[in-house]
């Protein structure tokens, strides 16, 4: 019986009987394949080390060890325990060959050796063996085309958001065009700072800060249902203008919604987009516990309210970083989520802001109206 095969196979034959290796090794070496005997476990060792078998022939009865153990050797090292291996025992007991099996083994052949069967078994499990090494690598070429094409959905992804994101900061003044890229970055590091924490260390993950670097860009995409008029509008708003800016946080989560593929379902990441978008200009203290409000929206509700006050806007000019955060510290409780408030603090140096001429006046009082523009 023949198979093709691309290179020569190598066959292992571990029996401490010389005459049986002898005839063993011609059947092999007849039939095309390359034969490898050793009379010892030890012996047998050395051989897997210098190059991995194809298949492995092993005798159950030696000095050193018995086959049983050896094969269970070589189904617990992570090299070895995808190579056949077939028993070869003047055993013929069922339950002789039940252990053989437990142990590991894919077949059992009995002495005195019939050639015929010998080369039967041996072509049928190498075959087996090249059908499952060639479905792993096969396998293994799909995981990298599929690995690519995430990567490739992903900076998609990523590019629609920036250019959502783009879509809203042109609406405002020139000078706010930086408001995405450092709420974002904002974002990222107070979420590292709370992961860092006992009360957040296992929710908080790595994979969760890269998500809320890119979320974040998506918190005011509502603002384009929202009139250019009431955006640009000079001063304070009115209550009427008021309501209809609280409203593109609806508008934003019906855009973040559209962006479900073929409506599968909401994912993990657009689920936390969405969250953010809703939640990011509620209260903390207008939640009755901690699930009202998720937790990338109060980092991403602080870091809003940071950037937007040390920015100029069409309302207000820009406030120094100092008095920005003392602001802040002083809606700890409030508007803010105390937690969020403290690693901000804490981490004062590292946070991302752009000079816009910010005030030097580390004491300047800022107007709450400022603090709490739906327009931010």
């Amino acid at each position: 019986m023949e198979f093709k095969r691309v290179e020569k196979d190598n066959v292992l034959l571990i029996d401490d009987v010389t005459s049986n290796l002898i005839t063993l090794s011609e059947i092999i070496r007849k039939e095309g394949y390359i034969a490898r005997p050793v009379k010892s476990v030890e012996y047998a060792m050395r051989a897997v080390d210098a190059e991995l078998p194809s298949i492995i022939l092993l005798d159950v009865t030696m000095p050193d060890m018995n086959g049983y153990d050896y094969c269970r050797i070589l189904k617990k090292d992570i090299r070895t325990r995808n190579i056949p291996v077939i028993f070869i025992s003047g055993m013929t007991s069922a339950k002789d060959r039940i252990k053989g099996f437990e142990c590991g083994a894919v077949d059992y052949i009995t002495k005195p050796f019939e050639n015929l069967e010998v080369l039967m078994r041996i072509n049928t499990h190498l075959k087996e063996y090249h059908m499952q090494k060639n479905l792993y690598i096969r396998n293994q070429k799909l995981n990298i085309l599929v690995s690519k094409q995430l990567q490739q959905l992903e900076t998609e992804r990523i590019n629609l958001i920036t250019c959502l994101a783009g879509l809203c900061e042109d609406r405002d003044i020139p000078e706010s065009y930086h408001h995405a890229d450092n709420i974002a970055a904002n974002s990222k590091l107070i979420a590292m700072g709370l992961s860092l924490t006992p009360k957040y260390e296992k929710t908080i993950t790595n994979e969760y800060i890269n998500m809320i670097e890119i979320a974040a860009r998506l918190h005011d995409v509502g603002k384009l249902a929202v009139p250019e008029k009431i955006i640009m509008k000079k001063g304070r708003l009115g209550s009427k203008d008021i309501e209809v800016m609280n409203k593109h946080c609806e508008a934003g989560v019906r855009i973040v919604e559209s962006l479900t593929a073929n409506g599968s379902g909401i994912n993990i990441f657009l689920r936390m987009a969405r969250d953010i978008v809703e939640f990011h200009h509620k209260r903390w203290d207008e939640c009755t516990s901690t699930r009202d409000l998720p937790i990338p929206a109060r980092i991403v509700g602080v870091c809003d309210v940071f950037d937007a006050l040390t920015a100029p806007r069409i309302y207000k000019k820009p406030y120094s970083k100092k008095a920005v955060l003392k602001a802040i510290k002083q809606q700890s409780g409030k508007m803010f989520d105390p937690d969020v408030v403290d690693i901000m603090l804490r981490l004062e140096r590292r946070l991302v802001v752009t000079d816009h001429g910010m005030s030097v006046d580390e004491d300047e009082y800022i107007p709450e109206w400022q603090i709490t523009d739906p327009r931010r």
